[in-house]
This record gives C-alpha cells, structure tokens and sequence, in this order.
C-alpha cells in the first residue's frame, strides 16, 4: 500500500510542476489551476491511504468539508477587485498550516533528529511570521489598516524580537524532545509578534512585494515541514513555490529598481516630500473633449492602474476599446509589473473583462511606442507612470523603471481626486504641459468618454 501513496504522491508533485508551468502566460492560466487542483485531490486522497493514517477520520473528513465549502462560498463572491487581499488571506492561512504542523510535532515530545528538529523549528518560524504577516498585509489591502505603522527605533525593536525568537529556536533544537510547552509558546508567541511587526511599517505601494515575499515563505515552511513529515508531495510543492515566489519577489523588487530590503526596511513614501515642488499646473479636461480626442486618434495606449480595480472599470474599459476599434483606432494595453496591488493584477481584470491577450503588453515590450501614441489614456496609476523616476535624484522613486507614459502626444489622466495616490508621491506626469486631467470615478468617466464617441 506504501508504494501506492508514494506513486500517487510523485504524480502529484508533477502535476504541480505542469500546473504551476501552465500559469507563466495568461493565455493557459486557467489550465494550469486545474492541473495544480488536480494534483492537490490526488495528494489528499492518497494521504487516507498511508500506513501511519489512523484515528481521527470522521474529524478529518468533517474540517475538510467545513473548510472546502468556505473556500467555495469566499471565492465564488470575492470580487475581481478583492483578490489581492484574498490571495494574501489564503496565503497567510498556508503558512499558517505549516507553523501547525510545526507545533503539533513540537508538542508530541518525539525524540527526532538533528537534521529533522532543525527542520521543524525553521519551517515554524517562518511558517508564523508568514501567516500573522499576510493578516496584516490583507488588512492593508483591504483598508482595515489605513496607514504604515512607524514609531522611534522600530527596525531595532523588529530585530531584537527576531533575534530572541531565533535564540529560543536554537535553545528547542539543542534541548529536543525535552522541551517545555512554555518555551513553545514563547517561540510562535515572538514569531506571530515579529510578522505583525516587520509588515506594519511597509507602505501600502509596497505590498505585491509584500505578498509575493509571503508566498515564498510559506512556500517554503510547507516544503521543510514536509520533510519533517517524510511527505514527498509536500516537499517538492513548497519548495516550488517557494522557489517561484523568491523569484517572482526579485522580479518584482527589480522592476522597482529597490532591493529586498529596500522594500521591508527604508519606510517607503515617508519622504515623499522632499523630492521638491512639482512645477507646472493640473489642467482639467472635459469628457466629450477627451472622447473627440480619442476617437480622431490613431493609436491610443491604454494604461490601468487599480484606480481601474477599486471602480470595476475594466468592462467599461473594454466597451471604450471595442468603440474605438470601430472607428479605426489601433488600441493596446500597457501594463507595469508592480501596477495594481499583486503581480498580474492588472492582467487578471482584464482578462475578466474579456480584453484580449494579444491587445495586453509589458512594460519592456510597448515602451518604445509611447511616442507614436496620439493618446495614452492612464486609468488610476501613479507611481508606475511617475516622470520622476527618471528625471528627479530626490525622489524617493527615482531609478525605478516606468511606463513612458509621459512621451506620448496626448496624455488623459483619469482620477478621482488631486491626491497624491497610495505611495504619498506627487506624480509630476498630472503637471506635464500634454496631460489633461479627467477627474471622477473611473466607470463613470469611461462611460462619459463613450457616451461622447457615439455621438460623433
């Protein structure tokens, strides 16, 4: 029978590999989700029938219906616009398992290994500092916790906290089976208190970074506590992960032109100010102006931001699209790596919308072509689009990779007010002599600026 849970487990694990493969282009996203969902069934299934799976059934199978049901319900009424902050709940709820485990072996007072020991503490300390982290990035997210969380020293008081944490793990390596439940509880007490403290101080502009980072941890609390266990499925899917999360964290953290720590440790947008005086006045632009602009357009580059996400305008976005095709109008989109508030955001409502993957450009493939564009409509983006990076040293942006947005002949901008955006960064683009500003709600505008093509 053990070879049976063992195969079933390998195939597993390559269904993961097809799966997480499938997801590197939109066009196959979906495919793969099935695939990776697939290769999660067979693991639970195969799980029933291991040597050691014994007692506890009924309560098993009971959670597991509980919890599958929630999971159904949550995600069949998200919105498109809330899946940052589900992603970051769910991620945090897989590090969370992981610390679990963690525990429970803990707990049991087994004498293990050195190696197998080192492992557990590891994957629970990294396992609770992603869960209470992803809390605190999903209450960001989702506008619980409106502002960064800065006092006095606080970067000193993170490391001392993680510093004793790490001291209590070598102290439950060294004294093994033998360990007090005391000192447990101290060790995931600091470990929850630590992922709450090194999240609360990061701006909201740097949370994708944030939940990226996340993923890989969990990703790799699953694989070491799958070594802990002797479960393959385990060990192959977090590493993956975790390996895929490091990754995707670097790429992003590099489209910024910000190192790692950079994100977690500089309190981002707390100098926001000191880049100088914007020069140059916001100058407002009429609906059915912006609309004649556009429909006379050769080409109109489109640039979302989650302006677009938070008044689900992506269907409007769309229509728009559709009307000026009609008319002529050569139209593709322009998407920065860390726009939104989690890689692929932007392209995720998109896709939603229906807008076509061939329409749908990265930043290194469309940004030659900003000169050529007629009009680049920037759709609630701010930093991402922000001039400042390339031209002012004293911006806290500056060196960061940006759409050349501010190259095109036309630039409309839409946006609800004449705040700074999340980051706290004036964008010097709303002052540039060629950008007009279209102020109000993104579905609206949109729905004013195909109101006035059709009566052309």
């Amino acid at each position: 029978m053990n070879w049976i849970v063992q195969a079933a487990y390998f195939v597993a694990a390559v269904l993961f590999i097809v799966g997480l493969k499938q997801m590197s282009s939109p066009v196959h996203a979906r495919r793969g989700i099935i695939w990776a969902g697939a290769g999660m069934v067979l693991a639970t299934l195969a799980t029933f029938l291991h040597p050691q799976m014994h007692g506890n059934t009924m309560w098993i199978l009971l959670a597991m219906a509980i919890s599958s049901g929630l999971a159904w319900w949550s995600g069949k009424r998200v919105a498109m616009t809330d899946m940052p902050q589900m992603i970051a709940l769910y991620n945090g709820m897989g590090g969370g398992a992981a610390a679990t485990i963690a525990a429970v072996e803990l707990v049991k007072g087994e004498p293990m290994s050195f190696t197998v020991l080192s492992m557990a503490v590891l994957g629970a300390l990294i396992g609770t500092v992603a869960f209470s982290g992803s809390l605190i990035a999903f209450a960001k997210l989702q506008g619980i916790m409106r502002k960064a969380v800065r006092f006095s020293s606080q970067q000193m008081v993170n490391l001392a906290v993680f510093a004793v944490t790490v001291l209590l793990g070598l102290i439950i390596i060294k004294v093994g089976h033998e360990v007090s439940g005391f000192a447990l509880f101290v060790f995931f007490l600091l470990a929850l208190a630590f992922g709450v403290m090194m999240t609360l101080p990061i701006g909201g502009a740097d949370m994708p970074v944030v939940i990226s980072l996340f993923n890989a941890l969990t990703g790799l609390a699953v694989g070491f506590e799958g070594f802990v266990l002797g479960n393959p499925a385990m060990m192959i899917a977090g590493t993956v992960v975790g390996a895929a999360g490091t990754l995707l964290t670097q790429l992003m953290a590099k489209a910024m032109n910000r190192p790692i720590s950079n994100v977690l440790f500089s309190h981002f947008g707390e100098t926001a100010a000191e880049g100088g005086e914007v020069k140059g006045s916001l100058k407002p632009i009429e609906a059915t102006d912006a609309g004649v602009m556009m429909a006379f357009a050769d080409k109109v580059i489109i640039v979302p931001g989650y302006g677009m996400a938070v008044a689900q305008a992506q269907h409007k976005i769309w229509e728009l699209t559709q009307l000026l095709q009609e008319r002529g109008v050569t139209v593709k989109f322009a998407i920065h790596p860390v726009a939104g508030r989690m890689p692929g955001h932007m392209n995720v409502l998109l896709a939603e919308a229906g807008v076509p993957y061939d329409l749908i450009y990265d930043m290194d493939e469309i940004n030659d072509e900003f000169p050529t564009a007629d009009v680049a409509l920037v759709i609630g983006a701010n930093d991402v689009v922000n001039p400042a990076a390339r031209t002012n040293p004293d911006s806290p942006i500056y060196g960061m990779p940006i759409l050349n947005v501010d190259k095109a002949k036309n630039v409309i901008v839409i946006k609800r007010g004449k705040g700074t955006g999340f980051s706290g960064i004036e964008n010097e683009l709303f002052y540039a002599d060629n950008t007009r500003m279209l102020y109000g709600d993104a579905q609206a505008m949109v729905t004013e600026l195909i109101n006035a093509i059709k009566e052309l």
